[in-house]
């Protein structure tokens, strides 16, 4: 089988949301570097709307375009050349690492061990960081947790091992619901964290949750934001990401009426806004 090999000049930091974009186009293979991105998908199965699609895509991050694009190579084992990119860091009070990383926590450090697999969530991107950053604030003892468009599953396995009772964590593709289910279990918090395939319906069955995360689009948070405060009891916690400074007055505007924003952490142009529900 062979495949086209795109090489596309995006700085890291805008990575991980132009990777998910390209993987509802079916691209299946990544590499990231510190300012490019290599992607590969099945010859015959890209066409011109597609390359039109891309480059709309791109025309909303600084210093992108095509290096290389339309190089025909034989099928590789993707995964294993992106694994290779990942490392393990420390991220406040966590350390995140991968199955294949030798590493050792350091001391008082809480061990989120996450293979990504395509998934996305692995500790890289800036909003991952900043939610994992904000967490040991607000988890308590025993709190209800839910985990919207979980991804790898390292937000409900944080809270999980902050000491939240339990997690409701979901998404709508079944690559990251296959995923997080193998990083809860490799986690060792199988029996305290639910993992279901879906979106505002998984969302109608829950009830008094007392903290929701949501690392996700700006377009889907607008969306579903009266589901994630419906799921929420009075004054319960609501922590947002997957969204730019830019985005920060439409989201504060549909907020406002519910809720009171208590932080916004930043980091490049990146943020992460915390909110708490009105009595």
């Amino acid at each position: 089988m062979k495949y086209i090999k795109l090489v596309i000049a995006i700085n890291d930091e805008y990575q991980e949301p132009f990777i998910a974009e390209l993987s509802e186009m079916g691209f299946d293979g990544f590499e990231q570097f510190e300012d490019q991105l290599v992607t590969y998908i099945e010859q015959g199965s890209i066409d011109i709307g597609d390359r039109e699609r891309i480059e709309q895509l791109l025309a909303g991050f600084p210093r992108h375009g095509f290096i290389e694009s339309e190089q025909i190579v034989r099928e590789q084992n993707w995964n294993e050349q992106w694994e290779q990119t990942i490392r393990a860091r420390q991220i406040g009070r966590f350390f995140v690492k991968p199955t294949w990383s030798a590493e050792q926590a350091p001391q008082g450090k809480i061990l989120l061990e996450i293979d990504p697999k395509m998934s996305f969530g692995t500790g890289y991107h800036e909003t991952t960081r900043l939610m994992l950053q904000l967490l040991p604030d607000l988890v308590g003892e025993g709190d209800r947790v839910i985990d919207a468009g979980t991804g790898t599953g390292i937000l409900a396995i944080a809270a999980i091992k902050l000491g939240a009772g339990h997690a409701v964590a979901f998404d709508i593709d079944e690559w990251s619901i296959n995923n997080a289910r193998e990083n809860i279990l490799l986690n060792g918090v199988s029996s305290r964290i639910t993992i279901k395939q879906g979106s505002a319906e998984v969302l109608s069955e829950q009830a008094s949750a007392d903290l929701l995360l949501a690392n996700i689009k700006r377009d889907i948070i607008l969306e579903l934001l009266p589901d994630f405060t419906a799921a929420l009891k009075k004054e319960g916690h609501l922590v947002l990401s997957g969204l730019l400074e830019s985005d920060r007055r439409d989201i504060e505007a549909r907020l406002s009426p519910l809720s009171e924003i208590k932080n916004i952490r930043r980091e490049n142009k990146w943020i992460a806004i915390h909110a708490q529900l009105k009595k």
